[in-house]
């Protein structure tokens, strides 16, 4: 039998969030497993990584929206990127076999809904995997940043349209329901996929609604960099640790209040537009900034306990299941994708979403070193029990891969 093509398409070229690591990890993890792979891209560097392993690479070297130093420019390629639409139809009418596939990672920062005319041209099964929540909801997130709690609106009704949820401002969201006009009514992107991959069980329930009609729905796991380095010594050592973008929506502030009741310093690792007032409004808190995965994995193993205090639902919750290989217990929202990274009261702790209490009293509980010593095996015993390798990624994805086409040829 023949090697499968994958297409991968994706807003960057190099590890600019989750959404990108992931697809960039999928594609050497694919090319390794056999298959001849693509990856196709807005914006450059592209990851040395891509190339040394053999996977062909398509960058048209574009700013992304928010890099953009035309704004015009910038609105004009969100809604329709012509150059990406153009590229990728070149790259796809090249393609030649009968097992080709076209992965769908991302859209929304650079290549706009105008990638799904050439697919649908092309004739090739298509599959997306939802990071985040773009393919249905105009700011990606089911999430009210002017309020900073989670939406309950239906996306795209009159109720949405007159809401300001935007992380910067009306005229922004304007902006964004005009791009999801064109994504559902012009491009028809959602019906574009035959298949979707979920990365949680939260998200298939939030998306119950809003997911293409007799699209076949898929969970793959997200590979976890880490390594089997066996149970903590010192489980009881180290801090209460948040790792992510510093953001109210992430937390940040939540984390830092309940801290601050329960009488511990909260450590932050990462970045992000709060950080001035985080760290005036706590001086207290220890904000390290970004540190290079290899740190932030180091920094998780030292933590006593990881905080994951995100208000909104996340899709998949990355940095739990990393502290979970590490063997540090996690303190989670229960509002969230990450708490089922998380078996409370075993391997670590639900809180009430957005409860400041709740949050320090879940802090206070794990100043126990008893408790915290033994939920820290019981994450590491779960973890690697079951690991979320690279190889079982693949593997997972080759086998839907494998049903996509079975019912072309049905």
């Amino acid at each position: 039998m023949s090697p499968f093509t994958i297409v991968i398409c994706v807003d960057h070229a190099f590890v600019s969030g989750g959404q990108s690591k992931v697809a960039i990890e999928s594609a050497l993890g694919l090319k390794a497993a056999g298959a001849r792979v693509i990856f196709f891209s807005a914006c450059g560097p592209v990851d040395p990584r891509l190339e040394a392993a053999g996977v062909e690479t398509v960058c048209l070297s574009q700013h992304d929206i928010l890099g953009n130093p035309s704004r015009l420019d910038a609105a004009r390629q969100g809604i329709w990127n012509f150059k990406a639409s153009k590229a990728l139809a070149e790259t796809l009418s090249a393609l030649s076999g009968d097992r080709a596939i076209v992965h769908v990672h991302g859209w929304a920062k650079a290549l706009s809904p105008s990638i799904a005319k050439p697919i649908q041209a092309s004739g090739l099964p298509a599959v997306y995997t939802m990071h985040e929540f773009f393919l249905n909801c105009p700011n990606g997130g089911f999430y009210n940043f002017q309020k900073n709690e989670v939406c309950p609106l239906h996306p795209m009704s009159l109720a949405c349209l007159r809401t300001n949820c935007d992380s910067r401002n009306y005229p922004f969201k304007l902006w964004r329901s005009a791009r999801q006009f064109v994504a559902e009514h012009v491009a028809h992107l959602a019906q574009t996929f035959s298949d979707i991959l979920l990365l949680s069980d939260l998200q298939e329930k939030v998306l119950a609604s809003c997911l293409p009609p007799g699209a076949a729905i898929h969970r793959v796991t997200n590979p976890v960099e880490a390594e089997p380095l066996g149970h903590k010594a010192d489980q009881t050592e180290g801090d209460f640790l948040f790792v992510g973008r510093l953001s109210a929506e992430k937390g940040a502030f939540l984390f830092a209040e309940a801290a601050r009741r329960a009488g511990v310093t909260p450590i932050f690792i990462g970045d992000g537009p709060i950080t001035d007032e985080l760290a005036a409004r706590y001086p207290q808190a220890r904000l390290l900034g970004w540190r290079p995965p290899a740190e932030a994995r180091a920094a998780m193993r030292a933590a006593r306990v990881l905080v994951f205090p995100s208000l909104w639902y996340e899709t998949f919750g990355l940095t739990a299941l990393e502290a979970k290989a590490m063997g540090t217990p996690t303190i989670v929202a229960d509002g969230c994708a990450a708490r089922e990274a998380v078996e409370h009261g075993v391997t670590g702790l639900w809180f009430k979403s957005g409860d400041v209490q709740s949050l320090a009293s879940a802090i206070r509980e794990l100043g126990n070193d008893a408790v915290v010593a033994q939920m820290s095996d019981n994450a590491y015993d779960a973890y690697w029990s079951s690991p979320a390798t690279l190889e079982r990624h693949v593997a997972e994805t080759l086998a839907v891969y494998d049903r996509m086409l079975a019912r072309e040829t049905e």
